[in-house]
């Protein structure tokens, strides 16, 4: 997807509608994660929170993306103090734009679900670099990393 334009899409956030074409001309880090108040979940918002102010200063903006409701990353942000904003992808929108449903394994069973993959979107509203199958420990660094570069 490096390189790519991503189509305007629109969902609900903890901050109102979200809708991309309004955060043109910002670098945008969109962090796609399964489920709300999980423990690799819970980490990988806590390591984006941590390096906040550092992404800003970078220029970037944060936002995580889950099936989760609205209800529930409000209730998420609110307890992790995240300052960045959750958006609600139940219908699966950006979910299918990014392409990051997949089966997975999960106690032995195949279940339908987010692979943790996170994008990072230059100020044209192109794919500045994407990772996929994130592991934790370290993503939010790496991430902040690139953005400094950019």
């Amino acid at each position: 997807m490096a390189g790519k334009a991503v189509k305007d899409f629109s969902v609900p956030s903890t901050g109102g509608e979200f809708r991309l074409s309004e955060h043109r001309g910002k670098t945008l880090v969109l962090y796609f994660y399964p489920k709300d108040n999980t423990p690799g979940c819970t980490q990988e918002g806590a390591d984006f929170r941590d390096l906040h102010k550092e992404f800003a200063r970078a220029g970037a903006e944060v936002c995580g993306v889950s099936r989760d409701s609205l209800k529930s990353h409000q209730g998420f942000k609110a307890k992790m103090k995240f300052p960045f904003e959750l958006l609600s992808d139940a219908d699966e929108a950006a979910c299918k734009l990014f392409g990051v449903i997949k089966m997975k394994n999960m106690y032995g069973r195949q279940v339908r679900g987010i692979e943790r993959s996170t994008f990072v979107i230059d100020g044209e509203g192109r794919v500045a670099r994407e990772w996929r199958g994130v592991k934790v420990s370290g993503h939010a660094q790496e991430v902040l990393n690139f953005v400094k570069a950019l």
